[in-house]
């Protein structure tokens, strides 16, 4: 692998722009595909990559090396990707209709291995945001349970709860039956939302 993050990071802060260059490229796959499960469109995962490694740039020396880069990385395009969700949720309804089915993404990592079909990434846009980033981070990014929360800035506790209501949703926008529930009955906090 070469230099460590941390020392990229060094460099780049010393003025060298080929060591932020190298960040760059060890990151943008991760960076892309989170921004993609996130967004649910390429373009949208295309704008929050690069919009995601400026804000980098711009707040790199706020790294303070607490976390890995990785961490600090992931932190900077979920919050990228909220903004932009909100942005998109202000929009005209006509910009929101996907003209295509979404691609996978462009180059492997471990979030490619796990196998997303069309239908699952679609019921994972219908799950609310912060449950789908969790969700993306630890299910299909295999982060560990502390890092997600060290990315979200949330307790250990927060992040298995909004995992396991996550994996409801998703379950429920699959047409799915939650585990422990009957099919055909209304749990008790559904009949009172009605």
């Amino acid at each position: 692998m070469g230099e460590r993050d941390e020392d990229l990071v060094r460099r780049t802060l010393s003025g060298e722009t080929s060591a932020f260059g190298e960040l760059v490229e060890r990151h943008e796959r991760r960076v892309y595909n989170l921004a993609l499960r996130m967004t649910g469109r390429e373009e949208d995962a295309r704008d929050a990559t690069q919009e995601a490694f400026l804000t980098a740039l711009r707040k790199l020396s706020s790294f303070r090396g607490e976390a890995a880069f990785a961490t600090w990385m992931h932190r900077v395009t979920v919050n990228v990707c909220y903004d932009l969700l909100r942005r998109r949720q202000r929009a005209p309804m006509l910009d929101r209709i996907p003209d295509h089915e979404p691609e996978p993404p462009p180059a492997p990592d471990h979030a490619d291995a796990t196998n997303l079909s069309i239908d699952v990434q679609r019921a994972l846009l219908e799950v609310p945001e912060d449950f789908r980033v969790v969700m993306v981070l630890h299910d299909v990014q295999d982060l560990p349970y502390e890092d997600v929360a060290s990315i979200l800035g949330v307790p250990v506790g927060t992040v298995k709860s909004r995992l396991h209501r996550g994996r409801v949703a998703l379950a429920r926008a699959l047409g799915e039956t939650p585990r422990g529930e009957r099919p055909g009955r209304a749990r008790p906090s559904d009949e009172a939302t009605r």
